[in-house]
């Protein structure tokens, strides 16, 4: 049984003082494919550490994430994005998109660097990996003034309503599900099974929102089996089904 955790911050501070152990529990939950955002370019040394500590299991994204689109910084940032993907490979642009619960005063910009990233992604074919916090109206707009054939990826830690869920898988996108669905004021457990599973990847967004038992902790990918064991109560399928299923829906993102 393999697990994919198609979100993990495995880079983080967080993890600093017990990284090998956590990877650890990783593996031991059965979770052997790891999938990295790029947050800025001060994140990515630590990041290329750890794929060459994990070659087989460790997949990198490079993107400038929306909190971190800065007036002084976002035209350098990007260029270093542009710098990377031309020198190596990736498996996703990522994270990138709209964020509007921290700061809106930047909204004008994380949209042009939201679109200038997605069309990257289309030059070197790869998914994309979005994130969205109070701002899926302004992201559905770029998506669908962006659509194309080439223009896929995954929703990462989708907590929108069932109509917002439908409009994202037909704009390309799965559904990247995670320790919100184990919560009481979640939502998204209210209609998650009217989702077909073939839209479904699962993710940890580690060290952040931890699942049921451990939320207010910190996040670690081992956690993935308890998201799995939530969508295997939703689904009325066995947890087997719930990694093979979501694992080949992640193969159908990122290629591997």
């Amino acid at each position: 049984m393999i697990f994919t955790d198609t979100h993990t911050h495995i880079y983080s501070e967080e993890f600093a003082d017990d990284k090998g152990a956590m990877m650890q529990r990783a593996f031991d939950a059965g979770v052997r494919r790891l999938f990295v955002p790029s947050i800025d370019s001060t994140y990515t040394e630590k990041m290329y550490a750890m794929e060459a500590d994990y070659p087989d299991n460790v997949f990198l994204m490079m993107g400038l994430h929306p909190v971190y689109v800065k007036p002084e910084t976002w035209e350098a940032e990007l260029a270093f994005v542009e710098a990377e993907l031309e020198r190596r490979k990736f498996y996703a642009i990522g994270e990138i998109g709209i964020d509007l619960y921290w700061d809106k005063s930047t909204l004008g910009i994380q949209q042009q660097a939201f679109v200038r990233q997605i069309r990257l992604a289309k030059k070197y074919q790869l998914p994309i990996n979005i994130h969205g916090r109070e701002s899926f109206d302004e992201i559905f707009e770029i998506l669908e003034s962006e659509k194309a054939d080439d223009l896929f990826g995954i929703f990462h830690c989708f907590t929108g309503d069932q109509a917002q869920a439908e409009r994202a898988i037909s704009l390309g996108m799965k559904l990247g599900i995670g320790g919100v669905a184990t919560f009481k004021n979640g939502k998204i457990d209210q209609f998650l099974a009217e989702i077909p599973i073939e839209n479904i990847v699962l993710e940890t967004d580690a060290p952040y929102l931890a699942p049921v038992p451990f939320r207010g902790k910190r996040n670690e990918s081992a956690y993935i089996l308890n998201v799995a064991r939530k969508l295997s109560e939703l689904y009325n399928l066995p947890i087997d089904a719930i990694a093979r299923i979501t694992t080949e829906n992640s193969k159908n993102v990122y290629g591997i």
